[in-house]
C-alpha cells in the first residue's frame, strides 16, 4: 500500500454523463460475438465512513486486488484511495457468455466528517477490505480572557 498526497482534480465524468456512456457503449456492441460487460472498465469501490468521539474509520471493499496496487493519500482532510485491478484472464479459445467482473483503474476521493491528524492513521487490508482508523485532532475550545479596567 503506497501513502503519498493527493492532487484534488474534478476530472471524472457526472453520474449522468456516465450513464450515458454506458448506455451508448451497451447499444453499440449489443450485436457484437463478443462478451459485453454493461459498464466501462472503471470502477469505484464501495467505502463506508463511521466516527466516534476520537477517532474517523474508513473501510472500503476492494476485491481481487493486491495490498501493493492500492494508493491511499490525505490531503485537506481528503482521504483519496486509487489503484488498479488487472484483469489477468489468459484463457485461449474460450468465449465468454456473460462478464460482470469489474477491471482497471479506479479513484476514489472522500471529504472525512471531522478533523484528522494525517500522522495516527493505522490501515490495514484483509481480505478484499481496506480499513483505515484516523485519530481526530483535537477541537479548540474558546479561551475567556478578562479584561481589567483601571
Amino acid at each position: 500500500m503506497k501513502w503519498g498526497l493527493a492532487k484534488r482534480n474534478n476530472t471524472a465524468l457526472n453520474p449522468f454523463e456516465e450513464f450515458e456512456r454506458d448506455v451508448k457503449k451497451t447499444f453499440e456492441n449489443f450485436f457484437s460475438l463478443e462478451p459485453v460487460n454493461l459498464f466501462d472498465s472503471t470502477w469505484t469501490p464501495t467505502v463506508d465512513v463511521k466516527e466516534d468521539e476520537k477517532f474517523v474509520h474508513v473501510r472500503a471493499e476492494i476485491p481481487g486486488i493486491d495490498e501493493k496496487d492500492i494508493n491511499v493519500a490525505l490531503e485537506d482532510n481528503i482521504l483519496t484511495i486509487s489503484g488498479e485491478k488487472k484483469d489477468e484472464r489468459k484463457e485461449e479459445n474460450k468465449r465468454y457468455i456473460l462478464s460482470e467482473s469489474r477491471y482497471g483503474s479506479f479513484k476514489r476521493s472522500i471529504s472525512l466528517p471531522a478533523e484528522v491528524k494525517a500522522d495516527s492513521a493505522k490501515a490495514k487490508f484483509k481480505n478484499g477490505v481496506l480499513t483505515i482508523d484516523f485519530e481526530k485532532k483535537e477541537v479548540s475550545q474558546p479561551k475567556r480572557i478578562t479584561i481589567n479596567v483601571k
